[in-house]
Parts: C-alpha cells; sequence; structure tokens
C-alpha cells in the first residue's frame, strides 16, 4: 500500500514540478497562498519546481524498487520536510497562522507527513 500512495504522491508532485517548471506565473497565480507570500520570481518558482520533479523521482523510484530508492524517498522527504517548517515558521508570524496552516494543509504539510511516513516506515535493514 505505501508504494501506490508513494505513486500517487510522485504523480501529484511530478505535475506540479512540471507546472512550475511549463508556466511558472499560471502556476504562482493557480496556487492559493502563493501571491502573498512575495513578489512572483520565475527562476525562483523554476528553482523550486525542479526541487519538486527531484523529491518526484525519488518517491518513484521508492515505489519501483524499495531498497535501492529509499535513500532518494530519504532526501526528498527531507526537502519537503524543510519546506513544510518554512511554511510552518511563516504561519507562526502571520496575522492569521490557523488559515494559513488549514490552506497549506493539503498541498504542504500532507505530502510531507506521507513521504517522510513512508521513508520511517520502510527503512531497508541493509542501510
Amino acid at each position: 500500500m505505501t508504494r501506490i500512495i508513494a505513486v500517487v504522491l510522485a504523480v501529484i508532485l511530478g505535475a506540479n514540478a512540471l507546472f512550475q517548471l511549463a508556466a511558472p506565473l499560471a502556476w504562482y497565480d493557480a496556487v492559493p497562498g502563493v501571491p502573498s507570500t512575495g513578489a512572483f520570481n520565475p527562476h525562483f518558482v523554476r528553482d523550486i519546481g525542479a526541487a519538486y520533479l527531484v523529491t518526484a523521482m525519488g518517491l518513484a523510484w521508492f515505489a519501483w524498487r524499495p531498497v535501492q530508492g529509499w535513500p532518494a524517498l530519504v532526501a526528498g522527504a527531507a526537502f519537503l520536510t524543510l519546506h513544510s517548517a518554512i511554511h510552518l515558521f511563516d504561519a507562526s508570524c502571520s496575522a492569521s497562522p490557523l488559515a494559513d496552516l488549514i490552506r497549506d494543509f493539503p498541498g504542504v504539510f500532507l505530502p510531507t507527513l506521507a513521504a517522510a511516513g513512508i521513508a520511517i516506515v520502510h527503512k531497508p535493514e541493509e542501510i
């Protein structure tokens, strides 16, 4: 079941990454809350899209070959965790922290919890 979750997460994060890379302004305008984080910067949106693409590939590799792909999964989960930490900090400094956390839960925190949970639960014995 966790391999299926990893595939679903890889597809969703990969699609998001490709959207960021191909159409950064459309992505910036489409994702709730993003415009409130600062001015549009296409280079920055594409940088984050590249990180999401690598994360998606790590999840896919894990789903295909769990033992060999586990380190890539961990690296992707680390990016997602750090990204979530930034969102958590930003929410704590905002005028409406609970609203920010609720808004960010499905797209930021839930993928982090899923990827990190899979990485923790499925650590190969050889490592």
